[in-house]
Order: C-alpha cells, then structure tokens, then sequence
C-alpha cells in the first residue's frame, strides 16, 4: 500500500504523544499533521483534506467527542479513531455508535496502530470506489475496449498511449458517438493514477444552477435544499482522474472557478469561506470548436489553454470506414443481450460500410442492436438494416426539405426522429443532435413530443 496518499491528522493535548504519533507513521511514508486541541483540529479541517484522523477523547475547549461529531456532518468518508484511555472505553464504544471507524486504547502497541490506520485508509477508498462505482452503473458507457485497425485510430492511440503517464491534462475533440469517453478511461487506465478513482462530470447534463455544487460541493444550508453538507466531485476525485464530459458546455458563471481550480488545486463549496485543495489531474471532452466558442465570447480563452496543453482530436466512423466490420463483430459478441447468438453477412456489411455514420460508433450499436432484435433468422442481412429514408416520418423529412416548410417543423420532426432511433434515450439524442439535455427537455415540451 502506497501510505503516502493517506493524508493523517492527529489530535491530542500531550505533546510527547504527538510527537510519537508523527514520528512513527511518518516513517511509514504517512504524510501527518498534528493538531493540540479540538479548536485547532477544526480549523485544520476547514483548510485541508485529511483521510484518517487519530482523536483524543478527552481534551480541553473541544473535546473529542464534538470533533467527531463536526466530521460527521461536514466530512462523512474520513475515517476516524478514536484515541481512549483505559477507563474510557465505554465512552469509545459511544463514539464508535457516532461513527467512528475504531478506538484504540493507550497506551497503544505500534503494531496495533499502524495496522488500523491502514485498515481506516482502505475503508475510506472502499466508499469512493463505491460511488463512483455507482455513478458508472448509472451511465450507458461504451465498449469495453477500442475496436480498430485503422491508420487514423492507431495515430489517436499512440498519442493518448504517450500522454498517459504524464500529468498534463488533456482535451479529447471529437463528433457525438466518436468514443470520447472511452478514450479518456484508455488514458486513465495507462496513467500513474490508474489505481485512484476515476470521475465523471457530464458538464451538459447538469443545469448552470447545479453544477458548482456538484463540482466543489456545498455546505449546509448553501440554498433551499442543502439540508446536509455534500462532498463535490472534485474532492471525491482527489488523488485521482476528474474526467469532464461535454466541457464545452460548463457555464461562463463556472468557468472562473473551474479555471482557479485546474490552476492552483483550490476551491470552495458553495456557501462556504474555506479554502480547500484537490489533487486531481483533468482529462476533458467536447464535441465544439472551443476555439470558435471562445471568438464567439462562450468560453474563456485562458480556460481552453488549461484545458488544452494536450489535445487529442478523434477521427468520425466514416473517416475510418475500415474498422467497421471489427466493431460490429464485437457489438454482436460481446454487447448484445440476446441468448441467440447473430452474425451478419457480407452484403449487410458492404451496406454499413457505404453508410456516412452521422451518429458515429453509438449509431451503429443502436442498427447492429436493433437488427439483432428484429431479425427473424441468427444471420443478420441487408433487409434487416434500418438505414436511410423508409418510415413515412423519415420520408416526409426527406421530402418537404426545401420547401415552404417553417424551419421549426423541420426541426421537430428531426428532434421526434431522433429520440425514436435513440429509444427516447435523452442523453443519447441529446449528444446525437449536438445539444445539451437542459435543451432537449425544452424542446421536447415546446414541440409537445411524447414516447408512444
């Protein structure tokens, strides 16, 4: 275990018990910081991220007790234990009912500390890991792994391939569908950072009055509904890989903070006055021309050289028509649902190769997903491809293109056509049409569109 990324504090009135606490793990690679009493263990919290704390029970002005109970409210995931002497162990059992990971009694073995401070750290990874577990779950990733031969894609995987184990950070350019995401788990996966957490900020998904407390988190009471005080994504990234999906999205209210933060690791939660830090490297994705944005006024010129030391620009399907037939073999063995194992002839395959892919790779999951549903044998053929104008939706689209038409219909009838390819699929659409879903909620109320 890598101790050097298990921040310490330890809390006690004796002085020659600190400076044994912070000798003896300090030669274990802990980095530590002590603190005499409750008071200064609080302010020390207010400005720092520490993973484990060692709390007296018993001290003057605050005690222990009321400092574990500030931890729990303001920062649930660190691990504290509890520091007792022999006749308080009823009292550490109490704190223990409060929260706390552990106590130990002193006067304490080294053996005995050292293993439940460690045991303390992995807890603490072990609920992150969870999260973002969660939020991954939650999310229609890609496959697994990049599928490709191509010149164009072997280019953007020797870029991505050096970048990785630098701590620059990086923008990945590319159309809805492209895989942007799963580049940027490619770099995680082959950075120095690959054992920490890996999070992810849908930057268009999140309203412009959400996203600074989803980013930097905010305290109790920040607004109407922060009933509790809530960790930001930034600090439950710290130590690892932030990864900011649709960044060219982020609000120019956000981009200032977002800008101080990449630039010095500092923040604040919303509603709070403590300067906090977050060691986290950034690797961000937009399907813009941030350049263009930032000569149209939406997006800050010195944010786009922070974001952008490295960028990695990834090629459209139709650009690497030559992989299509490796993707589509990997869709049908390792991402269909079916227990009916399909394969697919080589006039089927001919007709996707000559297919412009306006949706990209996500495009071409949902036909192959679809085809695999629809067709009646396990070979799937031409017959079995939606591509092209054929619904009576699609030809009215087709047809009336150029006409006295209001561009309004149009652009209905695009946005109905969509959602139905997407299985009403929002975030899917909403990237497919290149909006973001605050936007595509919009419309779908204003046009009046519902799921059949």
């Amino acid at each position: 275990m890598d101790h050097s990324q298990c921040r310490v504090l330890a809390v006690d009135d004796e002085e020659a018990f600190r400076e044994v606490i912070m000798s003896l793990l300090s030669e274990e690679g802990y980095p530590v910081a002590t603190a005499v009493d409750g008071v200064e263990a609080i302010n020390l919290l207010q400005q720092n991220l520490f993973d484990v704390i060692l709390l007296d029970i018993r001290m003057p002005k605050v005690d222990g007790v009321e400092v574990l109970k500030y931890l729990r409210e303001h920062m649930p995931d660190a691990q504290v234990i509890m520091l007792t002497g022999v006749t308080e162990l009823k009292l550490a059992v109490e704190c223990m009912k409060l929260g706390a990971y552990d106590f130990i009694a002193k006067p304490h073995s080294t053996p005995e500390l050292l293993t439940t401070v460690e045991r303390a750290y992995e807890k603490k990874q072990l609920l992150i890991e969870n999260r973002t577990m969660k939020e991954e779950l939650s999310r229609v990733v890609g496959p697994s792994d990049i599928i490709g031969k191509s010149n164009a894609l072997k280019e953007v995987i020797r870029i991505a391939g050096r970048v990785a184990p630098t701590e620059s950070t990086v923008l990945i350019q590319g159309g809805s569908g492209t895989g942007k995401e799963l580049l940027a788990h490619f770099v995680y996966k082959n950075s120095n950072r690959k054992e920490k957490q890996f999070v992810i900020v849908n930057c268009a998904s999140i309203p412009d009055t959400l996203i600074e407390s989803e980013l930097f988190g905010h305290e109790k009471g920040a607004f109407t509904d922060a009933h509790q005080q809530k960790q930001g994504l930034v600090e439950l990234a710290n130590g690892g890989t932030l990864f900011l999906d649709e960044v060219g999205d982020v609000s120019p209210i956000i981009q200032p903070k977002l800008l101080r933060f990449i630039q010095s690791g500092e923040f604040r939660r919303v509603g709070g006055n403590a300067t906090l830090r977050a060691d986290v490297r950034i690797i961000s994705a937009t399907n813009k021309d941030l350049r263009e944005e930032v000569k149209l006024g939406r997006f800050r010129e010195d944010l786009l050289y922070r974001l952008n030391v490295i960028t990695i620009t990834i090629p459209l399907l139709r650009e690497r028509k030559e992989d299509i037939p490796d993707i589509v073999q990997f869709f049908l063995q390792s991402k269909l649902r079916s227990k009916t194992k399909k394969t697919i002839n080589l006039e089927a395959i001919d007709l996707l190769m000559h297919y412009d892919w306006p949706g990209n790779i996500r495009e071409l999951e949902n036909v192959i997903e679809r085809a695999a549903i629809l067709s009646r044998g396990t070979v799937i053929d031409p017959a079995d491809l939606s591509l092209g104008p054929s619904s009576p939706v699609e030809k009215e689209q087709s047809e009336i293109v150029g006409t006295s038409v209001s561009l309004e219909h149009i652009q209905r009838l695009h946005i109905e056509k969509v959602l139905k390819a997407q299985n009403w699929n929002k975030t899917s659409a909403a990237k497919i049409l290149e909006i973001s879903l605050k936007t595509l909620y919009t419309k779908i109320q204003q046009y009046g569109l519902k799921q059949e």
